[in-house]
């Protein structure tokens, strides 16, 4: 069962890449933030480089001007993350997670199993809002949609 509004992200060991690599846990990184967590199924795949990560950097600013951290989550190792970040040209402080073991992405409940198209597990797409680590919001996507975990539609959600 996925995670849901109201209840706590779970505290997993994971790595942060903003400026450099970090051990990190999950419970620490979003403890007393407002924090906008969106994942993705891969780095360098089509939807995922072309339109979802560079929402998240466009409108990145309207983000901070509400004080809302954002974080972006794949199933990637960090040295992947870190390039893929490098090559989007994403802020230094918009955290990107390297789950690479998929321990936070099934920790959620929101893992899919590519592996009929030889990705292996993944996480699905979504982008959840949280408070303090708290669960405000929740979007996950339907298979092969992309439409309610784009950075527009999570500040239209933020109002």
């Amino acid at each position: 069962m996925s995670i849901q509004v109201g209840q706590t992200l779970p505290d997993v060991e994971i790595r942060a890449i903003g400026d450099g690599i970090q051990e990190a846990h999950t419970g620490q990184l979003f403890a007393g933030r407002k924090v906008v967590l969106f994942a993705v199924p891969g780095a360098f795949t089509p939807t995922c480089s072309n339109r979802h990560l560079p929402g998240y950097v466009q409108h990145y600013a309207e983000f901070q001007q509400r004080g809302i951290q954002v974080m972006c989550l794949a199933v990637n190792d960090a040295f992947v993350m870190q390039a893929w970040a490098a090559s989007q040209n994403v802020p230094h402080s918009l955290l990107m997670l390297a789950d690479g073991n998929g321990s936070f992405t099934r920790a959620l409940g929101l893992e899919l199993d590519g592996s009929a198209y030889g990705m292996g597990l993944r996480s699905r797409r979504f982008a959840l809002y949280a408070e303090d680590g708290v669960v405000k919001q929740l979007h996950v996507e339907a298979p092969g949609e992309f439409r309610v975990s784009t950075a527009e539609a999570m500040l239209e959600a933020l109002g």
